[in-house]
């Protein structure tokens, strides 16, 4: 054979290779957009799934900022209502006292009260 068949054949040759190279390659890059496609709408089918997830996880949130406020509002009221009760409870006391003074006075002041006895208005525990 003549060198110049034997460069033909070696050119033909690599240019084969060349272009099965060429297309594997082509054929690898249609490939790997068909996969990224893919990837791409399992994606989109997760993305309302996530979206529902998330406006669920900020409303439990939302929920609970609202609770924990109401709670801290409910302690302030509970507070400011003992208070308002020992406020309440002295001022009973107060009165109580001026009360029984009142009924102690009255039976002084009664010739025909009998000492000793339980007074009327008076808690026979305090007496």
């Amino acid at each position: 054979m003549s060198t110049a068949i034997v460069i033909v054949i070696i050119v033909v040759a690599v240019v084969i290779v060349l272009l099965v190279a060429w297309l594997l390659m082509r054929k690898r890059r249609e490939h790997r957009r068909v996969e990224a496609e893919g990837i791409r709408d399992r994606a989109a089918e997760q993305e309302f799934e996530v979206a529902q997830r998330e406006a669920r996880a900020e409303e439990t949130a939302a929920r609970g900022r609202a609770a924990k406020a109401e709670g801290e509002a409910k302690a302030a009221q509970a507070e400011q209502l003992a208070q308002q009760a020992h406020v309440h409870r002295g001022e009973a006391a107060d009165s109580r006292t001026e009360l029984d003074k009142e009924w102690e006075r009255a039976d002084k002041v009664d010739p025909d009260s009998k000492s000793g006895g339980t007074q009327r208005g008076t808690d026979p525990e305090r007496a």
